[in-house]
C-alpha cells in the first residue's frame, strides 16, 4: 500500500514563506542587476569585480535555498507501526570508548519492537565483545576477507555487516547515539510504501552547554532544510539514526557493481585494442604469418565483444568467451617460444602496489593500471598474454575490494551523502521524520568541530567531482538542484574571504569597490537585505540559527581548505586525513588551528579604529562610506566573535553517561522538538 503524504504545515506560515521567497528573489534580482549595469567601479576593478563575483555567488545561493523550501513538508502524526517487520539494528563503532557503547546498546537492546542489536566493531576489542554480549547484544567484526584490502572506514564497515546479517530493515546508530524505545515504532510505518528506502530522524546532542557556543546543535538542517528537501523527495541519510531497507540498499550495490564491472570491461578492450596495435606496429611481426594472424584475430575479438556489450550481452558472458578466444589464439604462440610474456605482464600489473590508497576508486584504478599497459611498446607475444590478463583482472574481487557488492558508497568519506543520491537515483524515496529519537554526544572543543566539519565539506565536494548529481541519471529536477544546493553551500568559503576583505580595504586603503555610496546604492540593498533577514527569521520560526550563521561564516578556512583538499584528493589522488570525531574533548591549544580568523579579526579591528579616527579628526570627506564599512565590518567582527567565545570557553562533560538514557530522551522529546517540533 502506497501511503498519502501528511499536508503541509500551518497555511499561514506556507503563504507567508512563500510570500517572501519571490519577494526575496525579486528584490535580490533587482538588487544583483543594479550591481552589473550601473555600480561597478573600473578604478578598483579587481575588488571591484571581486566582490561582484562573490555577491553573484551569494545571489545563486538564495535561488537555490529559495526553490528547496518552495516544497516544505511537515508531517504530522507517523503511520502506524508495521508488525511482523525483522529488524536489525547496527552500532557502529571505530575506536570509542567500550563504557560510551555499552550505553548505546543498552539503549538499543531496550528497544520496544521485536530486533536483533549488532555492535559492528572496527576496533576488534575482546573487552567490548563481552559487554556487547553481556548486554544481549551480537558481535560483530569484518572477516578476514578484508584482510590486505581498502577499510572504507564506517561504509566498509557496514558493507561488511550487510553481508552477514539479514534483517528487512536496518536503524544505524553511531557508538555516542542513546535510541528511545519507540523509535521503530515511530519510524517502520513509513515502509508501508514499497519505495521508501529509509526514513531518517533528526540528530540532537545531551552535552551541549547553554548558548551553544560550539554550534553543534543543527536546528536550521533538522528542521526546515531536510523537511524541504522531504518535500522534493530528497530528504538526506546522515548516517545516524536512520533507519534502511536492506532491498533497497542491496540493489544500489548490485547495480554499481556491474556498472564499474562494464566499465572496467570497456576499459580493458580499449586498452587491448591499443596493445594489439603496438605489437602490430612490432619489427618481428611482419614476417612472422602466424603472430599476424593471431593479432588479426585477436583485434576481431575485441570488436566483437565490443559490439555484443552493446548489442545487451552480458559482461560476464563477454568476458568468459573473449578469455578463451585469447588463450587459444596465444597457446601454440607460447609453446613455440618457450618465453614469455607472463613474467612481463606480471611485473606490470603488480607495479607501484605501494602507492595504491583510498583516492582511488575501482574504475580509476582500472584507469591508471590500463595507461601504463597501452603506453608501453609490446611485442607480438607480449601482447597476447596482456590482454589475457587484462581480460582477467576485470572482476572487481581480483583487485583491492574485500567484497566485490558494496551497497553503502565508498567514493567520498561521507557515505552517507553518496549513498543517498544512488537511492534516489534509483528511484527509491527518502523520508524525514521529524522528531527526537536518539541522542548523542557532540564534540567537544574546537578542533574536534573544525576536523567534523571539515570532514563533511570534504565528502560532499568529492561526491560532486565524482557523482554530478547535475548529470547524475534517474534523479529529477528537484532532487538534482537539492543536492546541488548543499554542495554548493560549500563554495562558501571563497566568497566569505571578498566580504571580509571588502572593508579593510576600504578603511585602511580606500579602495572603494561600488562607485559610491549613495542613495541609490542604499535604495537597491537595504530592502533586498531586510526582506532576506525577515525570510531567514520565518524560515527559522522561532529557532535559535544565529550560531549556525556565525559559523558557516567564521569557518571559511575550512570551508576552503575542504575544497582544495578534495580537488587535489579526486584529481591528484592525494591521500585525505581522516580521523573519527572524537566523544570527548581534546588536549591541546586550538589557537593554531584559527590563525587565519584571528589575523582576520585583528585586521578588521584596525580598519574600523582607522576609519573612526579619519571620520573624528575630519580627514575624509565621504563619511557615508565610512560609517557604512565600519558598520559591516562591526557585523564580520560579531560574526567571528564566535571563534574567540570558543576559544575562552571550555565545555563541561556531563559528570556519568549511566544516567543519560531515559531522562535525556525524555527531555528531548519534550522541550528539544526541532523548531518547536510537528505544527
Amino acid at each position: 500500500m502506497v501511503m498519502e503524504d501528511s499536508p503541509d504545515g500551518p497555511v499561514l506560515r506556507k503563504h507567508l514563506l512563500r510570500a517572501l521567497i519571490v519577494a526575496n528573489l525579486a528584490l535580490a534580482s533587482y538588487y544583483i542587476s543594479w550591481r552589473y549595469l550601473f555600480s561597478i567601479n573600473w578604478d578598483y576593478w579587481p575588488m571591484s569585480l571581486a566582490l561582484l563575483a562573490a555577491e553573484t555567488y551569494s545571489f545563486i545561493s538564495i535561488w537555490l535555498f529559495g526553490f528547496m523550501l518552495w516544497r516544505l513538508k511537515v508531517r504530522r502524526n507517523p503511520p502506524p507501526s508495521m508488525p511482523g517487520a525483522e529488524v536489525d539494528v547496527f552500532i557502529t563503532r571505530y575506536n570509542e570508548p567500550v563504557e560510551l557503547v555499552r550505553e548505546t546498546v543498552r539503549a538499543a537492546v531496550a528497544i520496544h519492537y521485536p530486533h536483533n542489536t549488532y555492535v559492528l566493531d572496527d576496533g576488534n576489542s575482546r573487552e567490548l565483545e563481552e559487554a556487547a554480549l553481556a548486554e544481549g547484544a551480537k558481535y560483530i567484526v569484518r572477516p578476514d576477507d578484508w584482510a590486505g584490502h581498502e577499510r572504507h572506514a564506517k561504509a566498509g564497515n557496514v558493507n561488511s555487516a550487510l553481508f552477514q546479517t539479514q534483517g528487512e530493515f536496518i536503524l544505524i546508530l553511531d557508538a555516542d547515539q542513546l535510541a528511545a524505545p519507540e523509535i521503530l515504532d515511530e519510524t517502520l510505518g513509513y515502509f508501508a510504501d514499497p519505495k521508501v528506502a529509509l526514513v531518517q530522524t533528526p540528530q540532537w546532542f545531551y552535552n551541549v552547554p547553554k548558548g551553544d557556543y560550539l554550534g553543534s546543535q543543527a536546528p536550521l538542517f533538522y528542521g526546515p532544510i531536510q523537511q524541504a528537501k522531504d518535500g522534493w523527495n530528497a530528504a538526506f541519510f546522515c548516517g545516524t539514526n536512520a533507519v534502511l531497507r536492506r532491498e533497497a540498499f542491496m540493489e544500489i550495490g548490485i547495480r554499481y557493481y556491474a556498472r564499474d564491472l562494464l566499465r572496467r570491461l570497456n576499459v580493458a578492450l580499449d586498452a587491448g585494442n591499443s596493445i594489439v596495435a603496438s605489437a602490430e606496429r612490432h619489427s618481428g611481426t611482419a614476417t612472422d604469418p602466424e603472430v599476424q594472424e593471431a593479432l588479426r584475430g585477436l583485434r576481431a575479438s575485441l570488436g566483437q565483444a565490443r559490439s555484443r556489450l552493446s548489442g545487451g550481452a552480458s559482461a560476464q558472458e563477454v568476458t568468459w568467451e573473449l578469455q578463451r578466444t585469447a588463450e587459444m589464439l596465444a597457446k601454440p604462440i607460447i609453446e613455440r617460444e618457450l618465453t614469455g610474456a607472463r613474467a612481463e605482464l606480471s611485473s606490470i600489473l603488480t607495479d607501484d602496489d605501494e602507492n595504491v590508497n583510498q583516492s582511488f576508486d575501482p574504475i580509476q584504478m582500472d584507469s591508471e593500471t590500463v595507461r601504463v599497459l597501452a603506453s608501453r611498446e609490446w611485442s607480438p607475444l607480449g601482447a597476447l598474454g596482456s590482454v589475457r590478463g587484462l581480460l582477467q583482472s576485470i572482476d572487481l574481487d581480483v583487485w583491492q575490494e574485500a567484497q566485490p557488492v558494496m551497497p553503502m558508497a565508498t567514493i567520498s568519506v561521507t557515505e552517507d551523502f553518496a549513498t543517498n543520491m544512488r537511492l534516489h537515483a534509483a528511484g527509491w524515496r527518502s523520508i524525514f521524520h521529524h522528531k527526537v529519537l536518539a541522542s548523542g554526544l557532540a564534540p567537544e572543543d574546537l578542533r574536534s568541530v573544525i576536523g567534523q566539519r571539515l570532514r563533511w565539506a570534504q565528502g560532499t565536494i568529492q561526491v560532486l567531482l565524482r557523482q554530478n548529481p547535475l548529470t547524475m541519471g534517474g534523479l529529477t529536477v528537484a532532487q538534482r538542484l537539492s543536492y546541488f544546493e548543499t554542495m554548493w553551500s560549500y563554495m562558501y568559503g571563497f566568497a566569505a574571504v571578498i566580504y571580509l576583505a571588502a572593508g579593510p580595504l576600504f578603511l585602511i586603503f580606500g579602495v572603494l569597490p561600488v562607485r559610491a555610496y549613495s542613495s541609490d546604492f542604499f535604495i537597491h540593498l537595504l530592502p533586498y537585505l531586510a526582506v532576506n533577514q525577515l525570510f531567514f527569521a520565518v524560515v527559522g520560526w522561532g529557532m535559535p540559527t544565529w550560531r549556525g550563521q556565525q559559523y558557516s561564516l567564521a569557518l571559511f578556512p575550512t570551508w576552503i581548505m575542504a575544497v582544495v583538499s578534495a580537488v587535489k584528493n579526486v584529481f591528484l589522488g592525494t591521500r585525505l586525513n581522516f580521523a573519527v570525531t572524537s566523544k570527548t574533548r581534546m588536549a591541546g591549544s586550538d589557537v593554531r588551528l584559527v590563525w587565519p580568523q584571528l589575523a582576520v579579526i585583528s585586521v578588521l579591528i584596525i580598519g574600523a579604529l582607522i576609519g573612526l579616527g579619519r571620520l573624528a579628526f575630519g580627514t575624509s570627506q565621504d563619511g557615508v562610506a565610512i560609517l557604512t564599512n565600519v558598520g559591516w565590518t562591526c557585523y564580520n567582527l560579531a560574526m567571528l566573535s564566535v571563534i574567540v567565545d570558543a576559544l575562552a570557553r571550555r565545555s563541561r562533560v556531563p559528570a556519568g553517561l549511566s544516567h543519560l538514557g531515559t531522562a535525556t530522551l525524555e527531555v528531548a522529546q519534550a522541550t528539544a522538538r526541532i523548531g518547536g517540533g510537528r505544527r
